[in-house]
């Protein structure tokens, strides 16, 4: 967040000068304010069971005027702060053997997805409003991204299917790199005004190979010096330098900071937490990225409704309907006609989650951010930002409120009674034999007597022999019903351990251990057991 000494865009009421809103108690007062906004925020949000970042928003909208000259929506800080936070957050949270499950889909729609949205909507912009082609695609580019932050707030309320929460946030999350690399491109051929397609493809290899290899680095090096950390606030502070730095130096490079920051969050998250020797140190960690993701996304999206200037919008709601209609347009190419053919190559993406994906096209901070980093000597800037902030405002208030709706409508989130019972004999599970591990390291660590010990793991021994006796018959059951609606109780745990097998016989394989004509028909059979599971 930046306390606006620096030139504003039109749609907010001009600055003042910095002596005037750039002291100290001023800030600290203006803060306060917005702290407040948003904790009442929080509590209509929760009685009237609609999305925070929508009502973030919303709450913005009135305040426009008594704000907008002392609070701005800041493009670098956002770039350099704000994203890298947001990026590494969820990055660390993100299970790589699911992800690895859904690589394909997820590819698919970050990759020729985006582009092609992009593309459809740069030429409806194009003709339609009269752009020139640099900024038909850079408005492209902008409104074919997909805010991450809108979509896990959603899912974090209603229960989809991990499937699809998984394609969700791992696209959301690539997206995001994707459209700054881009968005970047395209402004090195407004710089030279040249570019061919060859150089394109060449600069878009090395800017998002480079990313991945910085971020690799990066990542796999902060791993021994976390290990060696003794306590958890010393691990923090390496944390937040893994992923500002990582931004930073990849940007310096001249690669992809967004996708380095994403490679490294991935790493550090599924290698390095696990090698924290206490849970309290990992829950205070991963506490601590909580609490940081909740914090910017509070605040930039209460800054998108500060910036955001209605009688602006007002007086050009046409074009920004055409614009809305255009990246909706995009959207729906996109997926429906891209998902089509997955069955080919994966399991098949259910049209009713074709039908979230395309509604879940929600935009936010990064479009802004994006939109107000345009050069200013770019013709058409002032009406680029307009159009952007008009469609991110109409994305995040009518389909952030419609969302949770339509996932309703779907009956998306509807679980068995059985499910609901497995789900939670695996809750006790996991949590007992969390609860074990603990204590075998505190013996190990000579701060509990072994009679103490024992009798500790022995109750928790106790509660896990039961729990594993229930799934047991639970699964038995199933196998004995063959009930076709109740498929997939204990598939997700199937697809984990299939996972695992193929994962291994990877490693093996490259490490030439075992050779590849033997493996790879194994493999093939795994894959294809991975292909009957039922979605999760």
């Amino acid at each position: 967040m930046q306390w606006s000494i620096a030139q504003q865009p039109p749609l907010s009421s001009p600055p003042v000068a910095s002596s005037a809103s750039g002291t100290i108690p001023e800030l600290v007062i203006i803060l306060i304010i917005l702290l407040l906004i948003a904790t009442v925020v929080a509590l209509i949000t929760q009685r009237l069971r609609i999305p925070y970042v929508t009502g973030l928003v919303l709450a913005g909208l009135p305040i426009t005027e008594l704000l907008s000259r002392r609070v701005g929506l800041d493009p670098a800080l956002v770039l350099n702060l704000f994203l890298p936070i947001l990026i590494f957050e969820a990055a660390i949270n993100t299970d790589i053997s699911r992800l690895r499950s859904t690589f394909k889909p997820i590819s698919l729609l970050a990759g020729p997805g985006s582009i092609f949205s992009a593309a459809i909507i740069a030429a409806m912009v194009k003709y339609g409003l009269g752009l020139d082609w640099v900024p038909a695609l850079l408005v492209g580019v902008i409104l074919a991204n997909t805010d991450t932050v809108s979509m896990i707030a959603v899912f974090k309320e209603i229960r989809v299917p991990s499937r699809l929460s998984t394609i969700v946030e791992g696209e959301t999350l690539f997206n995001d790199a994707a459209a700054l690399v881009s968005f970047n491109l395209i402004l090195i051929v407004y710089a030279t005004g040249s570019l061919t397609v060859v150089e394109g493809i060449k600069e878009l290899v090395v800017v998002a190979l480079g990313g991945s290899v910085v971020g690799g680095i990066l990542g796999y090096l902060s791993l021994p010096v976390f290990t060696r950390l003794n306590d958890s606030l010393s691990s923090l502070l390496l944390t937040v330098a893994l992923a500002l730095g990582t931004f930073q130096i990849g940007q310096f490079l001249g690669v992809s900071g967004a996708v380095a920051v994403v490679v490294a969050g991935l790493i550090f998250g599924n290698l390095g937490l696990s090698r924290s020797t206490s849970a309290s140190d990992r829950i205070t960690l991963l506490s601590f990225w909580e609490y940081a993701g909740f914090s910017v996304n509070t605040f930039i999206f209460l800054l998108i409704g500060i910036e955001i200037n209605p009688a602006t919008l007002w007086r050009i709601l046409p074009s920004i309907l055409f614009v809305v209609l255009a990246y909706q347009l995009g959207r729906i190419l996109s997926v429906y006609l891209l998902l089509a053919g997955i069955r080919w190559f994966d399991r098949p993406i259910p049209l009713r989650w074709q039908h979230v994906l395309f509604l879940g096209n929600i935009k936010g901070s990064l479009s802004m951010a994006l939109a107000l980093s345009i050069p200013l000597t770019l013709p058409g800037r002032d009406n680029i930002i307009a159009l952007v902030f008009g469609a991110v405002l109409f994305s995040l208030v009518g389909q952030g409120l419609s969302l949770p709706w339509l996932v309703k409508q779907l009956k998306l989130s509807h679980v068995s009674e059985r499910m609901q019972q497995a789900g939670t004999l695996q809750i006790r599970l996991i949590a007992s034999k969390a609860a074990q591990d603990e204590l075998d390291s505190l013996l190990k660590s000579g701060l509990l007597p072994k009679a103490v010990y024992e009798e500790l793991w022995a109750s928790y021994q106790t509660r896990v022999a039961k729990s594993e006796q229930i799934l047991r018959d639970l699964y038995n059951r199933r196998q004995a019903e063959q009930l076709e609606n109740e498929r997939s109780e204990l598939d997700s745990i199937r697809r984990r351990l299939l996972l695992a097998e193929k994962g291994a016989l990877g490693d093996a394989l490259r490490k030439r251990i075992i050779p590849e004509d033997l493996v790879q028909p194994y493999i093939k059979d795994l894959d294809q057991q991975l292909l009957k599971l039922e979605d999760d």
